[in-house]
């Protein structure tokens, strides 16, 4: 035999005998189960944020040494000007040369230019992951400058190249920058 009861009778006895039980009426376990995978899906979201803030974090500090180590060898260039009116440093490769060792002799403005160039580079590969770097000289008074312009003064650009993963694969990165010493 089979009893019906009306949900307004049911909930006057179930309110009665077990107050609790009917105020969680509703509250079951699919209703957790969504909370907590909505938990989760914003737990994600969050720590996908992240890793993308400390990938951009990585980033930038490379930046700030590129550009750092670009006006370390502007510095050098200016510090040795018989080097650049002789043109010493209207080609710097990224080949590292070996090391004249002229910082306890006495130094030429060649070797100076080597030296410079040797401490420059080394220093590149050691703080930028895959670091080099290159000088040359856009506009002055010599045939090695891309614009040969007699009685100017030259003007130099400096690259700085590092290589960043970028998407799992490494990407070249550069920084230039133009000045005139």
């Amino acid at each position: 035999m089979s009893v019906t009861i009306s949900n307004a009778l049911w909930h006057r006895l179930v309110a009665r005998r077990w107050p609790r039980t009917a105020r969680l009426l509703g509250f079951d376990l699919i209703e957790v189960l969504l909370t907590l995978v909505l938990f989760a899906i914003g737990l994600l979201g969050l720590a996908g944020l992240q890793v993308r803030s400390l990938s951009d974090s990585h980033a930038s500090v490379y930046r700030t040494i590129a550009s750092q180590q670009a006006y370390d060898i502007a510095d050098r260039i200016a510090a040795n000007l018989a080097g650049v009116t002789a043109g010493y440093y209207d080609n710097l490769t990224a080949t590292i040369p070996s090391n004249p060792n002229c910082i306890s002799s006495s130094c030429t403005p060649a070797n100076m230019a080597l030296t410079d160039q040797y401490q420059w580079l080394t220093a590149n590969s050691v703080v930028l992951p895959g670091g080099t770097g290159t000088v040359r000289c856009v506009s002055g008074p010599a045939p090695t400058c891309v614009i040969n312009t007699p009685g100017a003064n030259r003007v130099f650009d400096v690259t700085v190249s590092w290589s960043e993963r970028a998407a799992g694969a490494p990407v070249t990165q550069d920084f230039v920058t133009r000045f005139a010493p």
